[in-house]
């Protein structure tokens, strides 16, 4: 099975929580209501300061994912 790597989560539990999972490593779900990251994987601390970098970059890029479904959705 081939996976996206990303996923857009809902719960209604958390109804105004929107929730985007990362599926590659580092795998982690990202709340767009207020920017909180929860890490899945383990990392290493030689690891830490090259994966700040990475998270950054992967952020924007669950953004633009968000972005990119609301507008098909729209469609």
């Amino acid at each position: 099975m081939t996976l996206p790597k990303f996923v857009l989560g809902d719960n209604t539990d958390f109804p105004e929580d929107i929730f985007i999972i990362h599926l590659e490593y580092p795998r982690f779900i990202i709340n767009l209501k207020d920017d909180e990251i929860e890490i899945i994987d383990e990392v290493e601390e030689d690891e830490e300061a090259e994966l700040q970098e990475e998270m950054e970059r992967l952020v924007a890029m669950a953004n633009e994912f968000y972005d990119r479904e609301v507008a098909r959705y729209e469609e």
